[in-house]
């Protein structure tokens, strides 16, 4: 995974019409790895200013279709601008979708004079360049990809999905993950609360603990459970925990239901988005 600055090469201009948290932290690290701020322009509802010194505009008036045009409403809200947008989508335009759950198809039917449409899922991470984006284009062209792979690598691991099947369980896993690990550290320093420790060393040891871990486990080419298992000595305090954790399945069904209602939640946002 790249996690250095890397150069945020650009062919042409871009616009991002949607410019809210995952654009916008998409938008500062490009910025940050050396993208001309006077290639982007961005619409936000609000006209509230965007990432450095972008344009940033509160609707589309006066402009054309750009080279690459970056799609970030939420989903729900696609119907309501899906003209507009399809009016930027020149033949020449690259269409980059970052909604959850609507689908290539949709996405065709929506804007049909668009050159090329590739849907992405960024997570929250890709603002310090330890994100992943998932990506996956109608056609399979090498082309397309070498453009995205190198737009895309300052924010971190690019990986190119096989079908889109399978596109709103990889968003549930990297896109909502964050938020699910959030949770779980969280939940780890607020039961050593419960249990004596002080709130503030509770949380600064959990974020630490997590922290070193995840960078453990990325320079290791050992599996997570053989990890753990490493971890643990026989009869130990650790494995006492991972008992628990191991009973009758218990963490793998939770996390199993987790991804589960995340991936029919991108579905429902899909049926919202479909245009009638």
């Amino acid at each position: 995974m790249m996690t250095g600055k890397a150069l945020a090469r650009l062919d042409g201009d871009m616009l991002i019409y949607g410019c809210g948290t995952m654009a916008g932290a998409m938008l500062s690290r490009w910025l940050e790895c050396g993208l001309k701020p006077d290639l982007v322009t961005a619409i936000r509802k609000s006209g509230a200013p965007a990432a450095g010194n972008v344009t940033t505009l509160s609707d589309s008036k006066g402009l054309t279709a750009p080279s690459l045009l970056i799609l970030g409403v939420k989903p729900q809200g696609f119907p309501d601008v899906a003209a507009d947008v399809s009016r930027l989508a020149g033949p020449h335009t690259l269409v980059i979708s970052i909604m959850a759950g609507v689908s290539l198809e949709d996405l065709r039917l929506a804007l049909p004079d668009a050159g090329q449409i590739v849907r992405a899922m960024p997570n929250m991470p890709v603002a310090n360049g330890r994100g992943i984006v998932a990506l996956i284009s109608e056609r399979d062209q090498a082309t397309l990809s070498k453009q995205l792979n190198k737009l895309m690598a300052p924010l971190g691991l690019v990986e190119w999905i096989s079908t889109e099947a399978s596109f709103n369980l990889v968003t549930a896993l990297t896109g909502c993950g964050p938020a699910f690990i959030y949770r779980i550290v969280g939940a780890m320093a607020g039961a050593a609360v419960r249990l004596g420790l002080d709130p503030d060393a509770a949380d600064r040891m959990a974020r630490a603990m997590v922290a070193g871990a995840a960078l453990t486990m990325l320079d290791s080419d050992e599996t997570p459970a053989a990890m753990a298992a490493a971890v643990a000595s026989p009869g130990g305090m650790t494995q006492a925990g991972l008992d628990v954790l191991d009973s009758d399945g218990r963490l793998a069904a939770l996390m199993a239901d987790t991804l589960r209602a995340a991936r029919e939640r991108g579905r429902e946002l899909a049926a919202s988005a479909r245009m009638d």
